[in-house]
């Protein structure tokens, strides 16, 4: 299947909403957009992603203004075949000044490795679910914490900066509605164990916004609001709507997938993370700066659909393609 290139109307490119004080009051002036397609939008594709195609993507990604673009995974190939390729990724990439390439490294041997291979940033994923931690890391919570305090230790000593994920801040896929409270204290020992920032996740997108609401009101008891992420997969279409609702509440950084690919490989059923472009288009007409090219972030959609020979799950490129 090959897409056309995306064209934005042309309206759309040039008008901006005219602000009011209201409007500037509720919602953050700008806002950080954390790119996490190269490696949550491609560990959960069936069939491996060539390496060339993986570099590509992030050197097209890195033109587009963006300020931080997640590019792999450091853990065992056993568990998530598509990142075994991790190394030649990180080497392979053009790596712009002013872009961070944090990777995921679950353990101190992933972190050894993903500095060995010139990450300068690192991120470690826990969750508010018991179950959900065994399944995706083969521990309970707080046997996922002993293992990041190696870690923490260990970027600390390379003056390396880490941020922590949260999964299943929204419910989990195998014990169902998970309580505000815990995601606050799982936040908050991942806070205190050193980490800059804490992106909270709807891993399998079941949130809505008055979870969302819910959620970040215990959580922002804990941790200050300006260390705070969302990360909203679409499985119910409710990404846009929670994200809303988060910016409303103070958060300024938030994650996306170009195209909204990806999924979890421990969370069946669970869609992407929700759309890069679609993200920016709200942002843009919301008169919030990201510093983001819509319609080159759009082209890299494009590319990356092409190579995975799907469509894209963009409502603002699928939109643009017809009109």
């Amino acid at each position: 299947m090959v897409a056309a290139r995306r064209l934005l109307p042309r309206w759309a490119v040039t008008l901006r909403p005219v602000s009011t004080a209201a409007a500037a009051g509720a919602f953050p002036k700008r806002v950080k957009v954390v790119e996490v397609g190269p490696r949550d939008g491609l560990q959960n594709e069936k069939n491996v992603v060539p390496t060339p195609v993986k570099i590509n993507l992030i050197n097209m990604l890195s033109e587009t203004g963006l300020p931080v673009i997640e590019a792999t995974s450091f853990v065992s190939p056993k568990w998530v075949p598509q990142m075994a390729d991790h190394a030649e990724v990180m080497r392979g990439i053009n790596k712009l000044p002013g872009i961070s390439y944090p990777v995921l490294t679950p353990n101190l041997k992933g972190f050894q490795a993903a500095v060995a291979a010139g990450a300068k940033e690192v991120a470690i994923f826990g969750a508010a679910s018991e179950l959900f931690t065994k399944k995706n890391i083969n521990c309970s919570i707080d046997e996922s914490l002993e293992r990041f305090s190696e870690v923490m230790a260990a970027a600390r000593a390379a003056s390396i900066p880490v941020r922590g994920y949260v999964s299943c801040a929204l419910g989990c896929p195998y014990e169902g509605k998970i309580s505000a409270a815990k995601v606050a204290e799982v936040s908050k020992k991942m806070y205190l164990m050193g980490c800059y920032e804490i992106s909270l996740g709807d891993t399998i997108g079941i949130g809505t916004p008055g979870s969302m609401k819910e959620m970040l009101t215990a959580v922002m008891k804990e941790v200050p609001v300006g260390a705070l992420a969302v990360h909203c997969h679409d499985t119910y279409g409710q990404a846009l709507a929670n994200i809303l609702v988060a910016l409303q509440m103070g958060v300024s950084v938030v994650d996306a997938s170009v195209a909204g690919l990806g999924g979890c490989p421990y969370a069946q059923g669970a869609s992407g993370n929700v759309a890069t472009e679609d993200l920016v288009y709200m942002l843009n007409g919301l008169g919030i700066h990201t510093g983001v090219d819509l319609q080159k972030l759009m082209d890299t959609g494009t590319f990356i659909c092409n190579a995975l020979n799907r469509r894209t799950n963009s409502k603002v490129s699928q939109a643009s393609c017809r009109l």
